[in-house]
């Protein structure tokens, strides 16, 4: 029983991802102000993707409870950083 909810536990941030990007390809259908290629939609799987991978694999290192809240935190922080330069357009 507890390696069930444990594998559950594992897809979840994978069904997180497709969930937020399925969100702008749905807005993409009902409005004009959402207008994401397939470039936009590839940066954005690659970023929350790697995200992903890298507290997956760091995951299994950190044993402590906080510390691995923090590893967490750091990580969705440095991904939002990314998204946000990403958005106004700094690397382009």
């Amino acid at each position: 029983m507890t390696q069930t909810i444990r594998n559950n536990w594992r897809i979840a941030p994978w069904v997180v991802i497709a969930i937020m990007l399925a969100v702008p390809l749905v807005a993409m259908q009902f409005t004009d102000e959402v207008r994401w290629t397939g470039w936009d939609f590839l940066a954005a799987g690659a970023l929350l993707s790697g995200a992903a991978l890298v507290y997956e694999r760091g995951g299994r290192r950190i044993t402590g409870r906080w510390q691995r809240i923090a590893a967490a935190g750091a990580l969705v922080l440095a991904v939002a950083l990314l998204w946000a330069a990403g958005a106004v357009g700094i690397f382009s």
